[in-house]
């Protein structure tokens, strides 16, 4: 049985090496690409402020995450890297999600995630489409 994990993520801006943080992941367990049921989520405090355009893009407001644990708190990083194994996880834009779930992890002393475990769903959109627009939204309308 083969099982891939479909992961997503929410920021406080586009660059971690700027001090952007997570405050937001979410995973979707597929196996043989039929989802079990099985999900892990999880929002952070980012220890910052988040940028106005990111909260427009995602609507996660700072008061959101009052009282919300760290990405270093066992609950998050620990729990996360137990759901998601050894196995390849999916997102649309994975190098923006891989950069900051590597950058989280370095926070905190623990190993990247190769980038050979992610596969890039806007990648093989864009190969597939090209020129037309790939966003989510975009590939939900076009496969109804």
């Amino acid at each position: 049985m083969r099982r891939e994990i479909v992961l997503d993520t929410e920021t406080t801006g586009i660059d971690p090496r700027s001090g952007h943080r997570l405050i937001e992941i979410g995973c979707i367990e597929l196996e043989d690409f039929v989802p079990t049921g099985r999900t892990f989520h999880r929002y952070m405090d980012p220890c910052r402020e988040i940028e106005a355009d990111a909260i427009r893009v995602h609507g996660i407001t700072n008061a959101m995450l009052l009282g919300k644990p760290k990405f270093e708190a066992a609950e998050v990083v620990e729990e996360l890297l137990d759901f998601i194994g050894g196995d390849v996880l999916i997102a649309h834009n994975a190098a923006f999600d891989r950069g900051f779930v590597n950058w989280e992890l370095e926070l905190c002393g623990r190993a990247h995630i190769p980038e050979a475990r992610w596969l890039d769903t806007l990648g093989m959109a864009r190969q597939r489409f090209p020129g037309m627009h790939n966003s989510l939204d975009a590939l939900c309308k076009r496969f109804k």
